[in-house]
């Protein structure tokens, strides 16, 4: 019988208008993910990424207030274009579990960060905003979706106008 990890984890699931391809290729492109990870007015700098199981992530999140915070990531599985999991090494600790899926033409992404206890759980939720910044980060992929969408439509109507 296992225990039940619902208080350990946080668990944000969004629809995204795009192929399931391309949504795991914004998470395991370093290129891209720089362009929208981590909470609004936080940018990224990546120093390393190596996307295969034992491969790390090592990334500065610098926050709107002017504060840096390192991250160290350890991948764990990947499965393209369904499954990405990877130990979050650097404080605070926790799993993260991103599963996507089609849904149509579009994409369900199941992003999963389980903690070790829920009272870590819970104060990465106070000190931190976790929720609420997991919310703002997968957000920031939909508005990064939606102006790669805008360039490719523009380009092609470029290319329909110069060939008429």
């Amino acid at each position: 019988m296992t225990e039940s990890t619902a208080n350990r984890e946080i668990v944000v699931t969004r629809l995204f208008d795009a192929p399931r391809d391309l949504v795991f290729q914004m998470w395991t492109d370093p290129k891209h993910i720089v362009q929208w990870w981590g909470p609004k007015g936080f940018t990224s700098t990546i120093y390393e990424m190596d996307v295969k199981p034992g491969g790390v992530w090592r990334f500065v999140m610098h926050g709107p207030d002017g504060v840096d915070y390192q991250n160290k990531v350890v991948y764990l599985e990947i499965v393209r274009p369904e499954r990405i999991v990877y130990s979050h090494v650097s404080g605070p600790q926790f799993q993260m579990t991103v599963t996507l899926s089609e849904d149509g033409d579009k994409t369900r992404l199941t992003a999963q960060m389980l903690f070790e206890s829920a009272s870590l759980r819970d104060r990465v939720v106070k000190e931190f905003g976790a929720v609420e910044g997991l919310k703002q980060t997968l957000g920031r992929l939909q508005e990064y979706l939606e102006k790669m969408e805008a360039l490719d439509s523009s380009r092609y109507e470029k290319s329909e106008s110069s060939t008429s």
